[in-house]
């Protein structure tokens, strides 16, 4: 709480500089001083509103909740909104609004990175197991095992293993002693979190329970059904009775809506930006080679529809697709060994040095600005801004089962493949990502990878030609 305070003052102090000093210059500043004006992010009100917001979403809790970028966006949209409900009636709603959705971005980024800093502080300076809570594990040996090296129980810095109390009889080798011994393993080790794994009978659960929370200590329990590929567990309650439901992730309602709103801001914000380098793509592409300035290509789109993907014409008119054709059918059916070398003498998984790309059709790929009519799809809603690669006819006649899932939202004219490697990434590499990303959407990952995607797109990372 009291980092989170000293963030938004020095916030504050940034803010002031730049709009009161002109410290980054006076246009910046007239308008800032023009739709911000003196008052703005007062000292205590905000500062009191963010604390409570941040409070009432659950950001002060323990385990993964202050460290979740959604949670912390709700808490601080929450503590904006405070101390501008009373502007609504005197100012007018769009100023407001404006300087809402201005500093909700703000500082929802500053407490974000803030946060982020004092983990990594907390990890250099201090020991691990200095904070980490003395935890024994109960239940089968090998359940235990495969509990004590899961990524929340294992090397998270918040749990010690201390051994486990096995269930069956005799004991294995390694566990602490048997479950009918377990107040005393419990009073010798000093344990502080106990967590039951894999199948406990009723009578040996009901005991250990009993204990732990007589005496104390934290008890988890680890659901056998979360190890399921791609399934994600919540507690449902029906006629009082707690249920675990097991679904897949995916949008729903207010997410897709949600979804849709930023790729049409982005789509407009981006062809009024790209606008003029589109215009001279066009020219350049015209006095260079023969042939139409677009390339329309029949992609797969969301759920098996059929759609035509936008881009700069970057080849000879009318070249055919046979030597493509022929790569993607043999890296689909697992041929490793297919990729081409590029300049640098790297593997890529991708035609390189292909005869049939124009001289100015190399700069656009290496640039990716023959991707940028692709805004249009995104507008007219066949993509988004992120998503999974839209695939082409050939390469869907021949996906397996488990491919579909990335056909469960819009493509996306960038994605986690492209950020992670791109065309040094074999075939069922990207598929993967491209699941991946399907199952674990959220605002927060689209904006990470638009970000990602910059550096990406300026050092040509993963390029081909």
């Amino acid at each position: 709480m009291l980092a989170d305070l000293v963030a938004f003052e020095l916030m504050r102090t940034v803010f002031r500089a730049i709009r009161n000093n002109a410290v980054i210059g006076n246009s910046v500043a007239g308008a800032l001083q023009d739709k911000l004006p003196n008052g703005y992010l007062g000292g205590w009100q905000f500062a009191s509103a963010l604390v409570l917001g941040l409070w009432v979403t659950g950001n002060y809790s323990h385990g993964d909740d202050r460290r979740d970028p959604r949670r912390v966006f709700a808490g601080c949209a929450l503590a904006v909104a405070l101390p501008l409900w009373m502007p609504v009636w005197t100012q007018g709603l769009g100023i407001v609004l404006l300087q809402y959705c201005v500093t909700v971005l703000v500082v929802w980024g500053v407490i974000v990175v803030e946060r982020l800093i004092i983990d990594r502080l907390v990890e250099q300076i201090s020991s691990p197991d200095r904070h980490a809570a003395r935890t024994i594990f109960v239940g089968p040996a090998n359940d235990c095992r495969a509990a004590a090296r899961t990524p929340g129980l294992g090397d998270s810095g918040d749990y010690r293993n201390m051994g486990f109390v096995d269930v069956a009889m005799p004991p294995d080798p390694e566990a602490l002693g048997h479950v009918l011994e377990f107040r005393r393993l419990l009073h010798e080790t000093h344990a502080e979190a106990v967590v039951a794994c894999g199948y406990l009978p009723d009578t040996h659960l009901h005991d250990v329970a009993e204990v732990a929370l007589s005496s104390g200590c934290q008890l988890l329990s680890v659901p056998r059904s979360i190890s399921i590929a791609g399934v994600q567990p919540s507690v449902v309650w029906r006629q009082g009775q707690p249920l675990m439901e097991l679904s897949t992730p995916s949008l729903k309602g207010q997410q897709l809506v949600l979804k849709r709103m930023v790729d049409l801001a982005g789509a407009l914000t981006g062809l009024v930006l790209a606008g003029p380098v589109m215009l001279l793509a066009a020219i350049v592409i015209k006095l260079d080679s023969r042939g139409p300035v677009f390339f329309r290509q029949e992609r797969i789109g969301t759920g098996g529809r059929r759609f035509r993907v936008w881009k700069f014409r970057t080849m000879q008119a009318n070249a055919s697709d046979a030597a493509h054709r022929d790569l993607v059918t043999r890296m689909l059916v697992g041929q490793e060994g297919t990729g081409h070398i590029n300049a640098e003498g790297k593997q890529v998984y991708k035609l390189a040095n292909d005869d049939r790309v124009t001289r100015v059709g190399r700069f656009l790929r290496r640039t990716s600005i023959d991707e940028l009519p692709q805004l249009f799809n995104v507008f007219k809603g066949d993509m988004s801004l992120v998503g999974p690669r839209p695939p082409l006819s050939y390469e869907f006649e021949a996906y397996d089962h488990w491919q579909y899932d990335r056909l469960e939202v819009r493509p996306g004219i960038t994605g986690l493949w492209q950020v992670s490697g791109r065309n040094l990434l074999t075939y069922r590499q990207m598929c993967e990502l491209d699941v991946q990303y399907v199952r674990c959407w959220s605002l927060y990952l689209d904006f990470k990878i638009l970000l990602k995607t910059i550096p990406v797109v300026l050092f040509n990372s993963g390029r081909a030609s």
